[in-house]
């Protein structure tokens, strides 16, 4: 039965809203705690979250040597200068931002409590804090208490903590300048965030069938197992989700599912959400809430919602339907992608809706995100890969364009995947990290061991990709005066493309524009709703893979791209370093004719013959002729033995290739499932789980993530191969490790590493790796681990998820890295593309050798 929306429902929304943020002020008044004074200390330029950086604080809580410091003690740093702790106060509006912490650094604060406490801690303006010596994520987005109705609300990092009798420490990493905390006491132990949700919006006349996303928090000290969320829309169709384990004194993201008939009228709903718990007696109730909803009319500004195959998430993406949307109709697509601290729903709602095609905006998982590389990637892509779902999309007519950040990630993902969009438009885009951070300095790694560890991000060098643009037609939008992202990074691309004969692109430089701006009476922003770009787009055309003749492509990373229209680089000669295929198809011989640089497999569609079932290959100059063709044969593969072409089948799921080929990030996708060790000492089980924690909360901040965590007696081994799995411990501590990897080529143990025969010793050692999941062809298995507490430590700040930031398949390292840099790198490489040592590529220090 169809439902009409009533003036009682929007008066009982607005009262709900209203009672929801006078529940949260409320439980902030009671013994609240405001941090109002410390010690700060200052760090030297040049300190940065990267693989190889010294750190004098870090290095002393990784290897247990931290104390206390007082108000004049001196800190050394590597390269001989000096800082000095110093008293800090908050100013009048309770903000720790004096000089101290203007430039980066860190900020004590003690805390002395008469009993141990599970508390809340609001934090803004920090992009970390070790609590007790553990590491906790931080807010640093969160720089202000109010908002604008447009901007976004950041105040939403209210981390439970437990708190031990006496004296508690709080050390705050802050690179933003600024930091406000405060601690309080949760209303409930276990209860419902009140911010950070992630809805759709509910359409007029649709039926409702969505999901949602909203924070629980868990500020006990015992893991909750056993908890439902059920959602209930006004007098529709109850939904009952079983919710996955809760970890002690962490947030956890939970989705719900809605379902209902649809709504006839324009306005907002409620949503009742409960949270309980199942026992023999019957329901026990945990937390309520109810969250509003818009409903829009069909032809709106939209938010939709999925889940992630990424780690089972609800996340959305936003959509601009075009004047007069006729669903029978094939349409256009733009996708959009937005610049840092831009919503994806403001990111489309920029735009005045199209005649002739659909905007759709994903969100890079959050408004900062990942800078559309990693995951920003491959929500891009995820997104797009829905949207040709629901809608009905016209294949030849897909766009990409974005502005900012999102500008370089038009550059970024029109690279990687040339062959899914007609043209692209970057706005404002910056060109790479390199190009961008760095304002032009020439970054070279010079030692063996920065190239390899640097090998492992070479996605990220977007400057090589240009001949990719080739096949794109490509339109470039600046501001003149933009002293946000700068001219000369449209100019560099734009030199680029001259450079290598592209012969299909235009630029547009607006005159006294600076970094975002809007120039007619037209609606839509003009420097993403810019009329010839619309123009350009609209005389383009892709063509699909039948009507494609030649191919020139290059990759670095057949794992994150490998195809283009008929051709698959599935493996390389040398791992992450670049690859080229330049392959003619001849209709009429069915024959494939071409070249390659660094390629070792690769493969061809088949379902372009015309008739005839053989085939002939000229590849490198090496001929091939009279291949036959089965019946149902989908693809020839083509496999390099003693440097020449010869016809294969395809890879076993043993091999690496498109499905999964490495690097350490590549384990975390596939719904991965983080697993902490419970079987070794307590300090090594406590380092587990908190490391364990700390990266999940941190994937939550940056990701808007919903990574499950479990401890290694709840995993089982036999439950969904496909997913996954990141490893916490060695194998001493880890029960997980024997049912996972007892075959690996590495082995970490209490006091060794084992790299085939070549053991190393110690405790400080760490080490990082990845292996494929045996059983899978698509699942990693990451190993985050050390010999010892101390090694085990060394990897707590490890920024292997953030964006730009790789590791090969392993790395080794011990405490060193933290004061001498790179000779604390003993080793790093990449296994064999049969996942061998023999067969791979390494780097030793000389020390470990």
């Amino acid at each position: 039965m169809k439902r009409k929306l009533t003036i009682e429902k929007i008066l009982s929304f607005c009262l709900v809203f209203m009672f929801c943020t006078f529940q949260q002020a409320k439980a902030q008044n009671q013994d609240t705690v405001y941090l109002k004074e410390g010690l700060s200390l200052q760090l030297i330029r040049g300190i940065s979250e990267t693989i190889i950086s010294t750190n004098p604080v870090e290095a002393a809580i990784a290897t247990n040597t931290w104390k206390t410091p007082r108000s004049g003690d001196v800190v050394t740093f590597t390269n001989g200068e000096k800082r000095i702790w110093k008293t800090i106060k908050v100013n009048d509006k309770g903000w720790f931002a004096d000089t101290t912490v203007r430039g980066g650094g860190y900020l004590l604060v003690t805390i002395h409590l008469k009993k141990k406490s599970n508390m809340i801690l609001r934090l803004l303006g920090n992009d970390m804090v070790y609590v007790n010596g553990s590491p906790r994520v931080g807010n640093p987005y969160g720089m202000s208490e109010t908002h604008q109705s447009w901007e976004n609300d950041w105040d939403y990092c209210t981390l439970p903590v437990e708190l031990n009798p006496g004296k508690n420490e709080l050390l705050f990493r802050i690179s933003r300048g600024r930091l406000k905390a405060m601690l309080y006491h949760p209303a409930k132990p276990v209860s419902f965030m009140h911010k950070d949700a992630t809805l759709p919006d509910f359409l007029v006349g649709n039926k409702i069938d969505s999901w949602g996303g909203l924070g629980v928090i868990n500020a006990t000290s015992s893991p909750l197992k056993e908890l439902f969320v059920k959602a209930e829309v006004g007098t529709g169709q109850i939904c009952e989700e079983k919710v996955s384990v809760i970890q002690p004194n962490t947030i956890k993201k939970i989705g719900f599912h809605m379902q209902g008939e649809p709504f006839l009228a324009k306005g907002s709903t409620l949503v009742k959400l409960t949270l309980f718990s199942k026992n023999a007696t019957g329901n026990q109730v945990v937390d309520t809430v109810s969250v509003p909803i818009r409903i829009l009319l069909n032809s709106e500004n939209h938010k939709e919602t999925f889940i992630s195959q990424i780690e089972g998430s609800v996340q959305y993406y936003s959509v601009l339907p075009p004047i007069n949307y006729d669903h029978n109709k094939p349409t256009a697509l733009f996708l959009s992608v937005h610049g840092a601290s831009v919503e994806a729903i403001n990111q489309s709602g920029s735009y005045f809706p199209k005649t002739w095609g659909i905007v759709v905006s994903p969100t890079n998982r959050r408004p900062y995100g990942f800078n559309w590389e990693d995951w920003g990637r491959l929500d891009a892509m995820e997104v797009l890969a829905l949207a040709k779902k629901k809608f009905n999309i016209d294949e030849n007519r897909v766009y990409l364009t974005g502005h900012s950040m999102g500008g370089h990630g038009t550059w970024h993902i029109g690279a990687m995947y040339p062959d899914q969009f007609a043209a692209i438009a970057p706005s404002a885009g910056w060109i790479s990290f390199w190009s961008y951070r760095f304002r032009g300095q020439t970054i070279v790694d010079t030692s063996a061991i920065r190239k390899m560890i640097r090998r492992s991000t070479t996605t990220s060098e977007t400057l090589d990709y240009a001949e990719n643009y080739k096949q794109l037609g490509v339109y470039v939008i600046h501001g003149e005066i933009d002293d946000n992202v700068r001219i000369d990074q449209a100019k560099m691309m734009i030199t680029q493309l001259e450079k290598i004969g592209h012969k299909d692109f235009q630029y547009h430089f607006q005159p006294n524009a600076n970094h975002w701006w809007d120039v007619s009476p037209e609606p839509g922003a003009d420097c993403v709703d810019w009329p010839p770009m619309f123009d350009f787009f609209a005389r383009h055309s892709r063509p699909l893979k039948d009507r494609v003749r030649q191919i020139n492509f290059l990759t670095a990373n057949p794992g994150v791209s490998a195809r283009n229209n008929w051709l698959c680089i599935d493996a390389q000669t040398e791992q992450l370093k670049m690859s080229e295929a330049h392959i003619t198809f001849n209709p009429g011989s069915s024959s494939f004719v071409g070249s390659t640089v660094n390629v070792e497999r690769m493969a061809f569609d088949l379902d372009m013959l015309t008739g005839s079932k053989i085939v002939s290959v000229n590849l490198d100059s090496l001929k091939i002729e009279n291949i036959q063709v089965k019946e149902d044969q989908k693809q020839l593969w083509l496999e390099k033995t003693d440097g020449k072409w010869n016809v294969s089948s395809e890879p076993s799921s043993g091999m690496k290739g498109a499905a999964r080929y490495g690097t350490f990030k590549d384990a975390f996708r596939n719904r991965m499932l983080f697993v902490f060790g419970t079987k070794g000492s307590p300090a090594e089980n406590l380092w587990a789980f908190n490391k364990a924690r700390y990266d999940a909360e941190k994937f939550w901040y940056q990701g808007n993530g919903a990574i499950e965590i479990i401890a290694d007696t709840d995993f089982k081994p036999e439950a969904d191969v496909d997913r996954s799995i990141v490893i916490y411990g060695n194998r001493n501590t880890n029960s997980a490790w024997t049912s996972l990897l007892t075959e690996s080529p590495v082995q970490v143990g209490n006091d060794f590493i084992m790299v085939g025969t070549k053991k190393i010793e110690g405790k400080n050692l760490s080490c990082l790796f990845v292996r494929p999941r045996i059983g899978s062809k698509v699942a990693c298995i990451a190993v985050i681990s050390g010999t010892g507490v101390i090694g085990m430590k060394v990897t707590d700040r490890l920024p292997y998820m953030s964006p730009g930031i790789g590791l090969p398949d392993c790395t080794i390292l011990n405490s060193q890295v933290m004061t001498k840099g790179e000779e604390g790198v003993l080793m790093t490489g990449f296994f064999g593309l049969d996942w061998s040592l023999e067969k791979g590529e390494f780097v030793w220090n000389k020390s470990a050798k």
